[in-house]
């Protein structure tokens, strides 16, 4: 059975194997408790979701040695990847593949021509006032909420990073989704978590 192929790469075989090992490892290392029992519906998801995560790193590698990418310069995770909300922006997968400091480097040259128009940043300046407001004491030892939001002037270089920032990610998600597309197969029991196809999917409408 572990010879068989979870996946294809490229039509380069991603072996059931490979799954096997990835999850050992994590039911061996320090967060194994909150690990879904093997064999259960969310221990099948479970080792989609690390297929998922093995032929995204696979086609990251590919991607970055045809463009002669090496990570030495690419950005660091915590610049791609602040907080949170960029991580469930990008997604669970993406952000576990830029662990990769070839990803981080991939990420740089896909996402280089990505910009933020003028109009964008008045028109979130506008829907969003007070989004980079500054606190100021307030006598007693704490902060208080500011009386009111900068002007879109002063905003403007904090408002175009974050619109930025959003806008690369969403445009690498973009991309990386479809380059799976066009080179991963899938076997039956490996789908995506996410296809409603399969049988342990239980996010439905």
């Amino acid at each position: 059975m572990n010879g068989h192929s979870a996946a294809t790469v490229d039509g380069k075989p991603v072996l059931v194997a490979e799954v096997d090992d990835r999850e050992a490892r994590l039911r061996s290392g320090p967060r194994a408790a909150a690990l879904p029992a093997s064999g259960t519906s969310e221990g099948r998801q479970l080792r989609r979701w690390l297929t998922q995560l093995i032929v995204t790193e696979r086609v990251v590698a590919a991607e970055a040695a045809a463009r002669g990418l090496t990570g030495c310069a690419a950005p660091s995770e915590v610049e791609l990847l602040p907080d949170v909300t960029a991580r469930l922006e990008i997604g669970s997968i993406a952000a576990a593949a830029l662990a990769d400091p070839r990803a981080r480097a991939l990420f740089a040259v896909v996402t280089a021509d990505v910009h933020v128009s003028e109009a964008e940043v008045g028109e979130y300046h506008a829907r969003n006032p007070l989004r980079f407001a500054e606190s100021r004491p307030d006598g007693r030892g704490w902060r208080a909420a500011a009386d009111g939001g900068p002007s879109l002037q002063r905003a403007r270089p904090a408002i175009t990073a974050h619109l930025l920032a959003a806008a690369r990610r969403r445009a690498f998600r973009v991309w990386l989704d479809q380059r799976r597309a066009a080179l991963v197969e899938l076997a039956p029991g490996y789908e995506h978590p996410g296809d409603p196809r399969q049988p342990d999917n239980t996010h439905r409408h």
